[in-house]
């Protein structure tokens, strides 16, 4: 009778629960129709998932977290490839501006010699300026290459690692997912009066219990990877981009300062009768015109506000 006693309270209640859960986490079920069973799913699980078939809500809602890090993983890997590409295309392009530059300036300096006006003294400083920027101009290129290859090592290094863990979480989330499909389907069948279906329920529980432990684990580490790569993205811009951004500062000062100069030797306007493009014939004129008599043309402009004003109180 102490014997029957005994069983009866050993497979009833949640201390018998509790040694089949420890049971399974000591020593997980390896059979081969259990192993058969969890691919089953895992296989489900993964076409499903290709499919497009959406999950349970309230399973994605506790994954929110976790696809809002991932969100901003593929943001950074994607924009970090992107500005590969760009920085390509815009070396590529400051070179050619650079030779249009110098072959334009070299055209002015060839012209100026010929012409032995003032407009060829002008056009020989212009060409020279436009020669000397041209070639600060591709000083840029050494911070450009240097953000490139900042870039390069980041996608290749910390991204592909990061990418590595992403992978391998996924890859467990499936499992886990499809665990829960599988308990859910065998508690639909579930029979509490039945040992082997209350046992096989217990397994299928043990499971879930060790893919979320492992889900969660796994989990963890790509929120922090993907925390320290978007910290390690802001730190590399903050120094790569440094360069960039002085050596720029240093040619649009060089830049503005030849330019400066130019302009200032060579004050006031010079009217030239157009012959060939005629259009510009009347706009030469007017230049002409505020050059040589500046308070005309200024006042001429204030009585012209003026009415216009007076036009508009009209309305």
């Amino acid at each position: 009778m102490n014997a029957c006693s005994h069983t009866s309270d050993a497979y009833s209640g949640t201390a018998y629960d509790r040694w089949v859960e420890q049971r399974g986490i000591d020593a997980p079920n390896k059979s081969t129709i259990a192993k058969m069973q969890h691919h089953y799913w895992v296989t489900k699980q993964t076409v499903f998932r290709k499919l497009g078939k959406k999950d349970d809500e309230c399973v994605v809602a506790s994954d929110a977290e976790l696809d809002a890090k991932l969100e901003l993983f593929r943001s950074i890997q994607d924009s970090c490839l992107d500005l590969q590409r760009i920085i390509d295309k815009y070396q590529e392009r400051l070179c050619n501006l650079a030779q249009e530059e110098n072959a334009m300036g070299r055209f002015l300096k060839e012209a100026g010699r010929t012409d032995k006006t003032r407009a060829g003294k002008m056009m020989t400083a212009v060409g020279k300026s436009l020669s000397y920027s041209g070639q600060q101009r591709l000083t840029l290129r050494v911070p450009l290459l240097r953000l490139y290859q900042e870039v390069e090592t980041f996608r290749f290094r910390a991204i592909s690692d990061t990418l590595q863990n992403v992978t391998s979480m996924e890859k467990v989330r499936t499992e886990y997912r499809a665990s829960l499909s599988w308990m859910k389907n065998v508690s639909q069948e579930l029979d509490p009066d039945t040992y082997k279906q209350l046992e096989r329920f217990r397994k299928v529980q043990g499971q879930v219990r060790r893919s979320k432990a492992h889900f969660d684990k796994l989990k963890l580490d790509c929120l922090q990877k993907v925390d320290l790569l978007a910290a390690a993205r802001c730190n590399m811009f903050s120094h790569a981009l440094i360069l960039y951004q002085n050596s720029l500062l240093q040619f649009a000062e060089k830049a503005c300062k030849t330019f400066n100069t130019v302009a200032s030797n060579f004050k006031g306007y010079q009217h030239y009768e157009f012959s060939v493009v005629k259009e510009l014939i009347e706009p030469s004129l007017k230049l002409s015109e505020q050059v040589n008599n500046p308070d005309e043309t200024q006042k001429g402009q204030e009585e012209t506000e003026d009415d216009n004003k007076d036009k508009l109180a009209v309305q």
